[in-house]
């Protein structure tokens, strides 16, 4: 787990209230650069979420050692907020590792899992497994 997501889970604890904490996501969304209009086409678009969702990987180097970053953007809010925490869990790390994280786990830690939508939770599903896939992508072709 990273620096930036254990932050994320502590910010979490500290926030008692459910309301508080969808507003922090929101925030964090906020925060957030946006993804530059040429780069949302159809091949980084997310299939599986109801509002508009593109993920951009940028990985440098090769193996397993490869280091996995990616951009986002959605045009619902609280989505962005969830790139966000998603790019606290996978920005910077190897492909390796994004393909080993248990993001279930680790969105179970924020409470998460337990206040969104049956919609949303689908949406944040597709998201983590097109990340994992396109890390997955990258083993495959390098070996």
């Amino acid at each position: 787990m990273t620096e930036d997501f254990q932050e994320i889970v502590e910010t979490f604890e500290f926030l008692d209230d459910w309301e508080d904490r969808y507003r922090h996501v929101i925030d964090m969304g906020k925060t957030m650069p946006p993804l530059d209009e040429t780069l949302r086409v159809p091949a980084t678009k997310v299939d599986g979420c109801a509002s508009q969702v593109w993920i951009v990987p940028h990985i440098e180097g090769n193996g397993p050692e490869a280091v996995f970053t990616f951009q986002g953007e959605s045009d619902a809010m609280i989505v962005r907020g969830l790139i966000a925490i998603l790019s606290a869990l996978f920005n910077n790390v190897t492909v390796q590792q994004v393909v080993d994280t248990d993001a279930a786990a680790a969105f179970a830690q924020l409470g998460l899992d337990q206040h969104l939508s049956a919609q949303r939770s689908n949406g944040l599903r597709a998201m983590i497994v097109r990340i994992q896939s396109l890390a997955q992508n990258k083993l495959a072709s390098d070996s």
